[in-house]
């Protein structure tokens, strides 16, 4: 089920799913060691001898962040229980504490006794095997723990802090459920410890409630590598009180997300939320160690088995370009470590990365259908980063950030790719596609390498290496030629896909429409207003815009991922809001005329409605009813939807001031 929340501070990460479940404990990295796996962790309100779990249907709901905050404001009422229920969620902006204050109204006309459950369902470092939790008599608290990684849940209902009543017990093994069960006549059976596949339900007893009258119960988890480090922010917890560490970290974002004063020109007050709300978002996905995650949707493990929890070098670069345009640069440069931290010493990247640092699973071989070696890479990925520190610089000038990249990544990057070329065409060798669904010579990843070059051979301009400059735009400039020799296919009027070339140099042409080739003109290669670009990109629009209601661009034509359509002729493919908002990007950069900038508008207006209720965008969505499909949040949907922003307000100033 796709996230509706996603709250974190880059190294405590929680999300929460449509149905307001708890789904996703990440630590000490974001998308690394969900120490939940996905199961779910409850939170139900008993009342009147009965007890209604908040992610039940029976409660309507509604599922938002606090404005401009990484703080969740959630409503959810039940008619049925008579009771109204607020909730707010924050993840310490800098101490790793998952706090909730809840607000409970008495909607009867009779007094009521409340009770308030909160579940844990423990897989410490993913894994349902050799957890234990128990009660801790000292602090009246629970503490899990397994290896270097502890947690400690705890309550507070008014002045009272402490467990009113809990149970540990086994879940996931011999048909055990799980202590949520215990909870549901209202009574917790206090079984001091559990050991091996354990979980956790505590209880908080609210007292008795007037008619119309309100009371708040406040409940945290804190998070660390010991007993003592969990302890100790315990410890702070209790002396400073929990709703200050609320109030901060509702504060702290509203500070950072408004850091720059942006004018936003002619732009609708919803898209400027909107705006905000990805920016926020974009920051939940990103670890303080450099790796900016794609997507931390836990729910694809239950049919892919993987996962989006990655760093996919080509995804981070875009989203790093997006950070850089909002001022966020610093994200930015934790990105360009990372990248120099995990790039090979050949030159390049591979698939994907863990946050940690390691590489990640991979389905590309490392040999070819004769068992001979090949690099198992998306090319893209080795030259988007090069791209973008290249951007990056020309935003901010920091010649000494730029140093410390020179050597172990743009050199050693643009080397690679000026010597990994076919020799029969000049142009790159055969990689993986950004879809990471087949290899050949694509379209997307000529683009990026010849940004890539250029953008080395710019940086080696300020570092008066002219030997390296000169081959960088000459490799550049050669891969441009071969483009339109070998991937304008004249008869059709349009770019190619993608060329497959065999042993004996015969190339195979690769037809299919893709909304990829919009990055000939969004990297540079071409002038928007190439005719070459003009008649590919109508083919685009024309062959993969969604003729239903929803709209939005598909990625190509016969995308069958996640497909719901059958009608090929009005559904090519769902559609994907990055792909929709590239097309929103050329149509931005084509624009001589203020007046023509309204489409730009309508295409942002047009993501805006199709995000979930609290600002959440998916990777794509159904072509008729609009819900999410595959995972949400995608971090790049966000950073396409801030950079298309941007984009438009340049724009907007440039034809202001002509």
């Amino acid at each position: 089920m796709p996230r509706s929340l996603s709250i974190g501070n880059g190294s405590l990460q929680i999300n929460f799913d449509l149905n307001y479940k708890l789904r996703d404990i990440f630590f000490p990295w974001v998308g690394a060691e969900n120490h939940s796996a996905g199961d779910g962790c409850l939170t139900g309100i008993w009342v009147d001898g009965r007890l209604f779990w908040i992610d039940d249907p029976i409660w309507a709901k509604e599922i938002r962040y606090a404005r401009e905050s990484l703080v969740t404001e959630v409503t959810a009422e039940n008619k049925d229980a008579s009771l109204k229920v607020i909730f707010h969620d924050a993840v310490d902006f800098f101490r790793n504490i998952f706090l909730r204050q809840v607000t409970i109204t008495n909607l009867a006309d009779t007094p009521r006794e409340i009770r308030v459950f909160f579940h844990y369902d423990f897989h410490i470092y993913g894994v349902k095997v050799g957890d234990t939790v128990y009660y801790e008599p000292e602090r009246k608290a629970l503490l899990a723990f397994k290896g270097k990684r502890y947690f400690m849940i705890n309550s507070q209902v008014g002045g009272r802090i402490g467990l009113d009543s809990w149970a540990t017990g086994i879940s996931e093994l011999h048909g055990r459920e799980g202590t949520w069960r215990d909870a549901e006549d209202g009574i917790l059976g206090r079984n001091p410890i559990a050991q091996g596949s354990v979980d956790a339900t505590v209880a908080a007893n609210m007292g008795v409630l007037p008619p119309g009258g309100s009371a708040t119960v406040y409940h945290w988890l804190d998070v660390g590598r010991s007993a003592e480090e969990v302890k100790e922010l315990d410890g702070l917890v209790r002396t400073r009180g929990p709703q200050s560490f609320i109030t901060r970290t509702l504060d702290y974002w509203r500070a950072w997300v408004n850091k720059e004063e942006i004018e936003f020109a002619d732009l609708p007050q919803p898209v400027i939320d909107f705006y905000k709300t990805s920016l926020l978002i974009l920051r939940s996905q990103i670890d303080n160690q450099g790796a900016i995650i794609a997507s931390t949707d836990w729910d694809i493990a239950s049919w892919a088995r993987d996962t989006y929890a990655y760093m996919w070098p080509r995804d981070g670069a875009m989203v790093a370009l997006a950070l850089d345009k909002a001022g966020h640069s610093e994200l930015s440069r934790n990105f360009f470590d990372f990248c120099t931290r995990v790039i090979t010493h050949e030159g390049y990247f591979l698939q994907k990365y863990v946050a940690s640092g390691e590489a990640a699973s991979s389905w590309h071989p490392w040999v070819d259908a004769r068992e001979q070696k090949q690099l198992p890479i998306q090319e893209d990925e080795t030259a988007l980063p090069i791209y973008a520190l290249w951007k990056y610089y020309q935003k901010c000038r920091d010649i000494e950030f730029l140093r410390r990249q020179y050597r172990p990544l743009v050199k050693n990057a643009a080397d690679f790719m000026v010597d990994y070329r076919e020799p029969n065409t000049l142009l790159p060798v055969p990689s993986y596609d950004l879809w990471e669904e087949r290899r050949a010579i694509h379209a997307f990843t000529v683009a990026s390498v010849w940004a890539g070059l250029q953008a080395a051979a710019n940086i080696t301009d300020l570092f008066n290496e002219k030997a390296l400059s000169e081959r960088y735009r000459k490799a550049a400039g050669e891969i441009r030629e071969a483009t339109i020799r070998y991937m304008f296919d004249k008869k059709a009027n349009r770019f190619l896909r993608s060329i497959y070339v065999d042993e004996e140099g015969v190339m195979k042409p690769d037809n299919i429409i893709d909304s990829s080739l919009l990055w000939f003109s969004l990297f540079g290669m071409f002038h928007e207003s190439d005719p070459m670009l003009e008649s590919t990109v109508r083919a685009v629009r024309e062959r993969l815009w969604c003729q239903t209601a929803v709209g939005g661009l598909a990625r190509y034509e016969g995308d069958s991922y996640h497909k719901v359509s059958t009608d090929a002729g009005k559904v090519a493919g769902n559609p994907w809001f990055i792909c929709t908002l590239w097309l929103a990007q050329y149509y931005i950069a084509r624009t001589t005329h203020l007046d023509d900038l309204e489409a730009g508008r309508e295409f942002l207006t047009w993501v805006v409605k199709r995000a979930l209720p609290s600002g959440v965008l998916a990777e794509q969505i159904n072509p008729y009813t609009r819900e999410p499909l595959s995972v949400s949040p995608l971090t790049w949907s966000h950073a396409e939807f801030v950079s298309t922003v941007h984009n438009y307000l340049a724009k907007y100033r440039q034809l202001m001031s002509a």
